[in-house]
């Protein structure tokens, strides 16, 4: 059986939402890559991210099942500012707690750089720390 990619992640946790959503429609999946970049992730890019692999046979049902997971997202994640889709949650640089970490991180050589996530939007550039209680388009 061929596998093909439907989807690269960053982070385990969305890949492994994505594969158990695909899961419960029948469609066949793994993660590729999966333990390397949760175990490491500076070599996030070396490997190309987490995978999504499904067989070829289900390829154009998971297309769509992917592109029905993406507008339901984009009708709850929204800027309650200028209403754009185009919103993710990121780690702040703006906060002194998260740049504590940093520097803790970088002395006792760990690299663990954690931080309080902020939900960005990459259209009007609005920075906001919960999710509005309505939907912007309704």
């Amino acid at each position: 059986m061929n596998f093909i990619i439907a989807q690269v992640f960053t982070n385990y946790i969305d890949a492994n939402i994505i594969m158990g959503r695909l899961q419960e429609e029948g469609i066949n999946c793994w993660l590729k890559d999966e333990n390397t970049v949760t175990i490491d992730p500076i070599l996030t890019n070396a490997v190309g991210g987490i995978k999504l692999m499904v067989p070829e046979s289900q390829a154009e049902r998971t297309f769509e099942l992917l592109r029905e997971f993406r507008s339901e997202t984009a009708l709850i994640l929204k800027c309650p500012r200028c209403g754009s889709p185009n919103v993710q949650s990121v780690t702040t640089p703006r906060k002194a707690s998260n740049w504590i970490g940093v520097i803790f991180g970088f002395l006792s050589m760990t690299l663990a750089l954690s931080g309080d996530k902020v939900y960005h939007c990459f259209t009007c550039g609005f920075e906001f720390e919960e999710l509005p209680d309505e939907k912007v388009n309704e």
